[in-house]
Parts: C-alpha cells; sequence; structure tokens
C-alpha cells in the first residue's frame, strides 16, 4: 500500500511539473508572440522613423509651410528608393502603350504605387503598378485614381525631377523611335562593378556621408553623359579630382562625374557651356582627387563617382539644402541602355558609335545660335 502510494504521489508529482512545464512553455510562447509582435512594431516604428522627414515635408506641402523663395514654394527633401524592378515594370508599361489611347505614363504608374505604399517598393507596390495600367486602360483617369491619394502630388513631382528627361521620342539610323534616351554612365563593352554605398561615410577634408555611387573599372573606361543638358563644371576639385557637372535642360537634375583619369580626364575640346547629348562620350575613368593639387592620384580605387543632385529651387544648388539621391537603382535600371562607343586611332579619344538627334538638344543648339 505504501509503495502504491508512493506511486501515486510520484505520478501526482510529475503530472504537476509537466502541468507547470506546459504553462511555462505557453508562457514563453506568448512572450515569444509578444516579442515577434513588438519587433513588427518596432520595424514599423523604424520605418516611420525614417520617414519622419517626407511625412513632415509633405504635412508642409498640404499647409503651404515649404521654403519659399520667389519662385515660391518648393521641396527640399527627396527619398527616391524605387527599385530597378518597379522602374522597369512601369517603363515596359509606357513603352508598350505609346501611340495607344491610353497612353500610360510610367512616372505617373511609380507615383501611384508610391502614393499607395507611403513610398516602400515592396511586392505590393509593384502590384500597385499593375493594378493602375489596368484601371487607366478601361477608362479609369489618372486624376480619378489619385483623387484621394493624399501624396500622390508630391511623389509624382519628385519622381518627374528624378525621371523627367530619361524616357521619350528621339531620332537614330535615319528612324523616329520612342523609348529609353538616358544611358548608363558606363560605355557599353567595358566592365565594372558597383554596390549600393550610398551614405558611407567619407572623411578626406572633413567626416560627410558619401553622397554618389562608386562605380569601379579600369583607367580610361570610356564615360557617358546619362541625360543631355549643358556642361555646368569642369576642371580640378580637391575632392572629386577631374570633375564634370552636367545640368539637364530642365535644371532639375545636376550629373556629377568625378575621379575622372589623371593627364587625359575629358573628352577632346568639353568645355563649360557646352551643350551635350545623352550618350556622348564625355571623360575617361580615373582616380583622380583627395588633393589641392591639381592631377593627383590620390584615391586608392580607380572608380567613377557618379552623383545626381535635383533642383527645385537654385537657392539649393550649392547650399545645406542639397538633395542628393542614391543612384544604385537607377544605374541598374540604366544599364540596359549602354552606350556603343569606338576608339579614334592614333588618339587616346573614343566617340560614340551611333548618333540619336533629340529633340530638346535641337531646341537647345537653336537657343544659342538666337
Amino acid at each position: 500500500m505504501k509503495r502504491k502510494g508512493r506511486v501515486k504521489k510520484d505520478l501526482y508529482g510529475l503530472l504537476m511539473r509537466a502541468g507547470v512545464a506546459l504553462e511555462i512553455a505557453a508562457l514563453i510562447c506568448l512572450f515569444c508572440i509578444g516579442l515577434t509582435s513588438e519587433k513588427r512594431k518596432t520595424e514599423v516604428d523604424i520605418k516611420q522613423t525614417n520617414a519622419e522627414g517626407i511625412w513632415e515635408i509633405l504635412e508642409k506641402h498640404q499647409q503651404g509651410e515649404l521654403m519659399e523663395s520667389e519662385s515660391g514654394e518648393y521641396i527640399k527633401w527627396v527619398d527616391f528608393t524605387v527599385p530597378a524592378e518597379a522602374m522597369n515594370k512601369a517603363y515596359q508599361l509606357d513603352v508598350d502603350s505609346y501611340g495607344k489611347d491610353p497612353h500610360l505614363n510610367w512616372i505617373e504608374l511609380l507615383a501611384y504605387a508610391a502614393a499607395k505604399q507611403g513610398g516602400n517598393f515592396g511586392k505590393a507596390a509593384l502590384k500597385n503598378i499593375d493594378e493602375c495600367a489596368a484601371k487607366l486602360k478601361e477608362g479609369e483617369t489618372i486624376e480619378e485614381l489619385t483623387e484621394k491619394l493624399k501624396y500622390y502630388p508630391y511623389y509624382l513631382e519628385a519622381y518627374t525631377a528624378v525621371l523627367g528627361g530619361f524616357v521619350g521620342e528621339y531620332e537614330m539610323e535615319g528612324e523616329k523611335r520612342y523609348g529609353l534616351k538616358a544611358f548608363s554612365p558606363i560605355a557599353a563593352g567595358f566592365y565594372y562593378t558597383d554596390y549600393d554605398d550610398f551614405g558611407a561615410s567619407r572623411s578626406y577634408g572633413y567626416a560627410r556621408p558619401h553622397l554618389g555611387h562608386d562605380m569601379m573599372g579600369q583607367i580610361g573606361t570610356p564615360i557617358i553623359a546619362v541625360e543631355s543638358g549643358y556642361v555646368e563644371a569642369i576642371g580640378w576639385n580637391q575632392y572629386g579630382g577631374w570633375r564634370i557637372g552636367i545640368r539637364s535642360f530642365d535644371k532639375k537634375r545636376y550629373y556629377y562625374y568625378a575621379h575622372l583619369r589623371q593627364n587625359y580626364p575629358y573628352a577632346e575640346d568639353l568645355k563649360e557651356g557646352d551643350i551635350v547629348a545623352a550618350g556622348d562620350v564625355i571623360g575617361y575613368m580615373g582616380h583622380t582627387g583627395y588633393s589641392a593639387k591639381e592631377n593627383v592620384n590620390n584615391i586608392e580605387t580607380v572608380h567613377l563617382h557618379f552623383g545626381l543632385e535635383l533642383v527645385f529651387d537654385e537657392s539649393q544648388k550649392e547650399s545645406n539644402n542639397e538633395i542628393w539621391i542614391n543612384c544604385y537603382e537607377l544605374t541598374k535600371f540604366l544599364s540596359k541602355n549602354r552606350s556603343e562607343v569606338y576608339k579614334v586611332e592614333g588618339t587616346k579619344e573614343w566617340k560614340r558609335v551611333q548618333p540619336i538627334k533629340l529633340p530638346e538638344v535641337e531646341n537647345a543648339e537653336k537657343n544659342n545660335k538666337t
């Protein structure tokens, strides 16, 4: 009897311990769920914190409190996070609908998706692009689709500032075409490597973030004008070495090409004020810079520093309110259009193979003559 009692007691104790273990397991499970929930909440909080700048700007845009100048209100902050996948999708819808009714606008499609997703371009945003295109084809207008999207006007203006000169009509080989008329900054046939390095720290002169995109290659690799425009700056800069600054004709974009080749950095006779066409060879890759003395190679790795500054108002151009965007995804998108070049015999020069006729270049040249 004592043994049976002891067995019962032991069994009871075992069950009690098992019950406690189950309770503990349940508590751990609930704790883990709580942690997961808290993690998700933290991730949302982090995203919201990172986005505070843009929401503040958007709210001020709605309330009419953006920075003012003689030209009126203007945007002072843009975080361009559109992936190449989204740009490719929207671009193809635009091109495929050219000459049809309706002709879809790729920037409007991207702005719609951004407004729906708060600037977050995940899988949902890609579906939003298709959704918007389908509804437009069914007869709805972009005004109707975006009427209740509070921040659509902001995204449309911001994305137009980034991509406004990239797609349109042009003529090549005597044939009128429509499509991508912006080019990769690296000529076709020349190998390069890159990674997302925007915002990385730089220490020469003073501590600062890297406001551009580095594309590593060989010395002398031909550098290409991404978009047509005016040469606004050319010469030595102690940070960028031999560099070129090209301003788009609408003045919204300033392209910065830096660390060009020692001794022979630029295309022949290129000078400030010149008009360049998208796809032209403008210079050659090197590793100059980080020196107050001209023509010095103080950059360890041969590469092109490619930067894109947005200018909504001239007061932003050289100020504490400059807007430089991350070009990593942009260069991935532009890699589909690389300018073919050939070597000019007996020289260090490279030239584009196929000339291109662009309406904006022809207009600028006419204006220069008058």
